[in-house]
């Protein structure tokens, strides 16, 4: 077992890697910005140093940086948590050629299920079901003739990255032109590559992920479903584990082929599946992401499995000790995020001093965060603050269980989307499960008409 390691991330994600490795008599290394001096992962972990301006060009991506500082401290391995470096192959690769083990999938790994296209050709092969499409635009030409055979309306979408960028929805041959474009001027900016691909476009679908263990010795366990399908400009809001509106028969082949898949990409550690999940119940992969998701409580709730410590193990060479029979998956796991936002006019980033501060508790009341009272949120960095999430026996007593922690969760000094958030778990979309990709975009349009005094609430 590893004795200390790094951890290449700041915010929420890098408290709860401390936390997990403390209890595993883990040393930690934590890095910072001059804009996080002051922030909870810096005072929790045994060393930290500080790598640069506030800028994350200049501090949290800047791979030589991190590895001087995972190097000199004497550490073995490196967890890169989610978003930042967590699928740069590049990364991964420059820690296996410094002899520090990346805390996640071999790089060679990252780098093919990263680009989309190569995805997509990945899982078709193994049989996983793909939405119609093409896996790369060539020219105009061609998007325009791949449209007009699969069917208005479809999605362009960014070969590398996510988070919503480089993605367009083309309702029609006219709009496809500006929308290539437009889309692939946004791909190069902001992943350094423009090169785009195309889908059918589905309409009243929901977003499902399913999460897999993999270690090294060949072993792979799935750990139910989450349901992410409450988003607003492709962010997701709200998950939860499982889908109430999935059938049982729908749930084992959507497992089955998610384990083939890892099987055929010769995946290791935590990883997830994306599907889109039709009124059909039938499945499409969307996309794997292979490093650990925002919304891995939501699992860790319903399976008692530590999703961090167990990638930590596999890093290190342990077997998983669970057998697929062995996972037993009990009660309702709901996750809200708590942004630091003004969604009242139009979801606008807040900043500033936290003046008063109180943490909702009580049994399967859970709130992962780095906030404390006196925190002042730099403008610099992803508007998530928080992640509260709460389990029960059944989906209607963790509706409510959350309820009651979003009227408990006090944050003064900046402005927040909690009430935002109780607003749609009490609603009937989602009480009733029924709810879709689209939702809540869709009644914040009505919102804007004035058809509706609040997304979700009237």
């Amino acid at each position: 077992m590893f004795t200390k390691i790094l951890i290449a991330n700041r915010g929420e994600i890098a408290v709860r890697i401390i936390r997990a490795c403390k209890e595993m008599g883990i040393s930690t290394v934590a890095v910072y910005s001059e804009a996080d001096r002051d922030a909870l992962h810096v005072n929790l972990a045994d060393e930290s140093y500080c790598i640069g301006p506030a800028m994350l060009k200049d501090s949290y991506l800047n791979m030589t940086a991190l590895i001087d500082v995972a190097v000199g401290s004497g550490c073995q391995a490196v967890h890169p948590g989610y978003g930042m470096l967590s699928e740069n192959p590049k990364f991964a690769k420059l820690c296996e050629e410094c002899n520090l083990k990346f805390i996640g999938p071999d790089w060679r790994i990252i780098e093919k299920m990263g680009n989309k296209d190569e995805a997509r050709k990945t899982m078709r092969a193994a049989g996983v079901p793909i939405v119609p499409g093409i896996d790369s635009i060539e020219s105009i030409e061609q998007a325009k003739a791949a449209a007009e055979k699969i069917g208005y309306p479809v999605i362009v979408k960014a070969a590398s990255g996510g988070g919503g960028k480089g993605i367009r929805i083309v309702e029609s041959a006219d709009a496809l032109d500006a929308a290539i474009k437009t889309a692939q001027a946004e791909a190069k900016s902001s992943f350094g590559n423009g090169a785009l691909y195309m889908e059918k476009f589905l309409t009243n679908v929901k977003h499902v992920e399913m999460q897999v263990l993999a270690d090294e010795q060949g072993n792979i366990i799935t750990l139910g479903e989450r349901d992410c399908s409450m988003q607003r400009k492709n962010q997701k809001l709200i998950e939860e584990s499982p889908c109430t509106v999935m059938p049982e028969n729908v749930r084992k082949r959507m497992r089955d082929v998610t384990v083939k898949a890892v099987k055929t990409v010769g995946y290791t550690n935590a990883g997830t599946i994306e599907y889109l999940l039709d009124r059909d119940n039938n499945f499409y992969f969307m996309e794997m992401n292979t490093r650990l998701q925002v919304e891995h409580s939501v699992t860790e709730y319903v399976s008692n499995i530590d999703i961090v410590k167990w990638q930590i193990r596999i890093a290190a060479g342990m077997k998983l000790i669970y057998k697929q029979s062995d996972v037993r998956l009990h009660g309702c796991a709901i996750e809200c995020r708590i942004n630091s936002e003004d969604y009242k006019n139009n979801f606008r980033p807040s900043c500033g001093k936290i003046t008063l501060l109180h943490i909702p508790g009580g049994p399967w009341v859970r709130f992962d965060t780095a906030i404390y009272q006196d925190y002042t949120i730099p403008p610099f960095y992803d508007s998530m603050i928080g992640k509260l999430v709460v389990c029960a026996r059944d989906r209607n007593e963790a509706i409510r269980k959350m309820q009651a922690a979003l009227c408990e969760l006090v944050i003064e000094g900046v402005n927040t989307n909690a009430e935002l958030a109780e607003a749609i778990i009490t609603d009937e979309k989602f009480v009733t499960g029924r709810y879709y990709t689209d939702t809540l975009e869709t009644e914040i349009e009505k919102v804007r008409k004035g058809e509706r005094q609040t997304p979700l609430a009237d």
